[in-house]
């Protein structure tokens, strides 16, 4: 049976990445454009916590994943599932939570990463203004509805995975010879 601590355990784990995610989309960089002593422009960034928060969110996002994947064997360690429409529950929603998983990783670190890089160009002559590039606003939030697709895949993974494999010996483990002797 599906252990409701360590569903507990992982839904906590979920939100709290969803949150940092969420947080890192607010808290996002911006930029501004200002001269210098001598009069050449360049951009001026605030502060890089939301790299610090999809940073987070991304190791936490992790354990998450971890812990479903060790406690059911990661699906293909361990005794064979027996046959049942469970079984095949279990083998979608195992795929479908590593895809949301890769989807929401892959967001969390290329946002954190973008995040984090600054433009160090200044325009010596004065002419052109520097591209003070930023991140995209979309990215933590796409990151963060992942986190929540993984969230309800990985759990319900696990739950098709308990029923599939605590259904009892399967049904051929019955004896099925033929008798030899007297009545």
């Amino acid at each position: 049976m599906a252990s409701s601590l360590l569903l507990a355990v992982v839904v906590v784990l979920d939100m709290v990445a969803f949150a940092l995610a969420v947080a890192a989309k607010q808290r996002r960089n911006t930029a501004s454009l200002n001269k210098d002593s001598a009069g050449r422009n360049y951009c001026q960034y605030d502060s890089d916590i939301a790299t610090n928060l999809g940073v987070g969110s991304f190791f936490i996002l992790v354990a998450s994943q971890v812990i479903i994947m060790v406690v059911t064997r990661c699906l293909c360690c361990g005794k064979a599932m027996r046959p049942s429409g469970s079984r095949s529950w279990a083998i979608c929603l195992f795929i479908t939570s590593w895809v949301t998983f890769f989807i929401a990783a892959s967001c969390l670190l290329a946002g954190s990463v973008r995040n984090a890089y600054h433009t160090n160009y200044r325009d010596l002559m004065g002419e052109r203004a520097p591209s003070c590039q930023t991140l995209r606003k979309g990215v933590f939030g796409a990151g963060a509805a992942f986190i929540i697709f993984k969230g309800i895949t990985s759990d319900l993974y696990y739950v098709s995975f308990s029923k599939a494999n605590n259904n009892g010996p399967p049904p051929y483990a019955r004896d099925t010879g033929v008798r030899m002797g007297n009545l």
